[in-house]
């Protein structure tokens, strides 16, 4: 064996030349994974021995990608289209030996082979559409004339990760080896193509897929179309279509230059900027400054839910999901057989569901009517409504019954959980788990430290989230915690908006054309107007209990902020209009004209300013986890990367400049964070605070 680098091994096995990257954690194609690559298949080519090239992996992957660290860098090594050219330009067959996952980079590379052989368990892929890219080491050229456009399209603009039997049905993999044997099963295929002079087919010259595509200009207006709401306000979907448009059209290397110049305008845009940062962030997110990665963690085999309601029947799924037992506490028998049935029906109804696994699911769902059921739990979580006299009444029950060293988690959504924590003689167990309903889809869980929150629950809960397939940050105790509490800023500049004279559909259309999923109006009437109002002690006082008493309930009554027809599609109301028309007179104020911007800069600036303040009060660790909270849990659009990305990206002298001015016209309601003065004086952004 020669060592090529201090990553890359060469090996003659029998009449094959075998390259060996090791390169942990991922083989990410850094410069010395490139070097490595390029002196490997120089070594090979030189053996007079070696009669074709195997390429292969230590550690759990073949190449998984790119090595993102290095976007924006100066170029060190070998370069990547060099390598590629060195591989599919060989004298003699190369293979490659593919397991774990060839994502991105490392698949563009296995396209230059001539042959691929993966183990059942491996996936390729090309997700740079998620980082708001485009493949740019020719994939987006070579898949297509392998799998065909139809397919290329599917795959570069969802990212998904194909499994190898269907790359195998594909073309995309030539044979697939046993699990554990990949390098000698690459190893004796390379040596049988070799001994029977099979062609070195080379990718990038097989046009038969691509041709018969040409003059069918439909594949890709019928992709767009069936795509468009899915592909809303982001460009790299589009550039990867556009990409695939050049395969089929264009020549090979013509594709290239269209590829390469459409790269690098993502390359260079904000879009990709905000997304790759947002990989990141997510990542960084479960970094706690004081928790390290080997604090001790508490054993949950048994998770207790008070409430079987919407929150607390999504919750359990999450649990079951992965094989933790759950009880599940009602106070009445109807409450309790109505919230296990909404569970089944939610199984029942989930795509992709395997034969048996939703009973087998269920079976790890028992309910009770006894708080004494969860006296064996190493967790319990509280999911009832949000009043705290509840709230504590349920914590001093539970801190009488549960075992000593259970986690007493409250659900609450931003009540304080100190004040729940001194009813216990255990506050150090006593922590937040505020998950986004519904709890078995959406993926944000803030998890809420209060003042005795041990390191240990903490730890665990970090942990356990990750287990369930949650993406969570810790915060800290305040009104709203932080992403409650940020939606009060843009909510209630909404509500004033609408009383100087802007329309609920118009805030809501800005808002949905900045990249939210809808605005707060159309959400409203999709959650129901009367949650939380109550009609014997409504007077008129507000629009919405003017809206409520006349059953404009939301989109349940057929009527609420918007008027909708049968199919739910909503159209602005003449009602609603007169309405506050009525209320504006009313409070003696002259209805205006509201721009566009207005409505923009006062939704979304005082929720940077919002953010600046848990800032400055240490409720986040760091801007970027309020950032992970908004896109996971709010539909902030991550093409735009959240409140405080988006801040640094506007300007914080300008977003200052905005709220002084606001100030000035509307009042304290506008009164900048110190931090946010701060920064901007000094020239910094809310990025220089990690």
């Amino acid at each position: 064996m020669t060592a090529i680098n201090a990553v890359t091994d060469y090996a003659l096995v029998g009449d094959v030349g075998v390259v060996t990257l090791n390169s942990p954690p991922v083989n990410a194609l850094s410069a010395a994974v490139r070097d490595g690559l390029a002196g490997g298949v120089a070594a090979a080519l030189a053996d007079p021995d070696a009669k074709a090239v195997v390429i292969v992996c230590e550690g759990r992957t073949f190449i998984a990608g790119a090595d993102i660290t290095e976007f924006g860098g100066p170029q060190k090594g070998a370069s990547l289209y060099d390598v590629q050219d060195a591989m599919e330009g060989s004298s003699k067959p190369v293979v490659a030996a593919i397991h774990g996952t060839a994502l991105g980079g490392g698949l563009e590379v296995a396209l230059c082979a001539h042959y691929r052989v993966a183990v059942p368990s491996a996936r390729c892929g090309l997700p740079e559409v998620n980082l708001g890219l485009l493949p740019g080491a020719g994939g987006t050229q070579r898949l297509p004339r392998i799998v065909g456009p139809q397919r290329a399209l599917e795959m570069m603009t969802s990212g998904q990760h194909v499994p190898a039997a269907e790359c195998l049905a594909m073309g995309l993999v030539d044979e697939i080896v046993p699990e554990g044997e990949l390098r000698e099963g690459a190893v004796k295929f390379a040596s049988r193509i070799a001994h029977e002079g099979r062609p070195l087919t080379k990718v990038r010259d097989s046009n038969g897929k691509v041709e018969a595509a040409r003059g069918h200009p439909e594949i890709f207006a019928e992709f767009r179309k069936a795509n468009a709401r899915k592909f809303r306000g982001f460009l790299a979907p589009e550039y990867n279509i556009q990409c695939v448009e050049a395969a089929v059209n264009e020549p090979f290397e013509e594709g290239l230059r269209t590829e390469r110049r459409l790269f690098g305008e993502l390359m260079s845009g904000s879009q990709s900027a905000a997304q790759r940062y947002a990989f990141f962030a997510e990542r960084q997110a479960a970094k706690i400054p004081d928790v390290p990665d080997d604090t001790p963690v508490i054993p949950v085999n048994k998770v207790g839910i008070i409430g079987a309601g919407t929150m607390g029947g999504g919750i359990a799924m999450n649990f079951a999901n992965v094989g933790i037992d759950v009880t599940i506490v009602e106070v009445k028998q109807d409450a309790l057989d109505r919230g296990l049935s909404v569970i089944r029906r939610n199984y029942e109804r989930s795509r992709g569901a395997v034969p048996g696994q939703t009973e087998e699911r269920l079976s790890r769902i028992a309910g009770a009517l006894d708080l004494e059921a969860l006296k064996d739990c190493d967790l319990v979580i509280e999911a009832v409504f949000e009043r705290m006299d509840v709230k504590k009444d349920i914590f001093a029950r539970l801190d009488a019954i549960c075992k000593p060293g259970a986690i007493l988690a409250t659900n609450t959504s931003g009540l304080n959980i100190d004040e729940i924590a001194s009813v216990t003689r255990r506050p150090e167990a006593v922590i937040g788990l505020h998950f986004f309903s519904p709890a078995n889809v959406m993926k944000l869980l803030e998890i809420v430290r209060a003042d005795h929150t041990s390191k240990e629950v903490i730890a665990t809960c970090m942990k356990l989230a990750r287990r369930i397939g949650k993406i969570a940050v810790l915060v800290g105790v305040c009104p709203g915690f932080v992403g409650n509490r940020i939606l009060g800023a843009r909510q209630r500049e909404a509500n004033k908006l609408i009383m100087e004279g802007a329309m609920p559909w118009d805030v809501d259309r800005v808002l949905y054309d900045f990249g939210f999923p809808m605005g707060p109006f159309a959400m409203s009437d999709l959650a129901g107007l009367d949650i939380g109002w109550v009609k014997e002690r409504s007077k008129g006082e507000t629009i919405r209990d003017v809206l409520c008493e006349m059953d404009r309930r939301g989109q349940k009554t057929g009527a609420g902020w918007y008027d909708y027809d049968e199919n739910r599609v909503a159209k602005p109301s003449p009602v609603t209009e007169q309405i506050l028309h009525d209320f504006i007179v009313k409070s003696g104020a002259n209805p205006r004209q509201v721009s566009d911007e207005e409505i923009l800069e006062r939704c979304i600036y005082p929720m940077i300013n919002e953010g600046a303040k848990i800032l400055e009060e240490k409720k986040a660790i760091r801007p970027s986890d309020i950032d992970v909270v908004w896109e996971n849990g709010y539909g902030w659009p991550v093409y735009r990367g959240g409140p405080m990305w988006y801040g640094d990206y506007v300007g914080l002298p300008q977003v200052l400049a905005k709220m002084q001015e606001f100030q000035a016209q509307m009042g304290d309601a506008f009164k900048p964070a110190p931090l946010l003065e701060t920064l901007a004086a000094d020239g910094k952004k809310f990025a220089d605070l990690r």
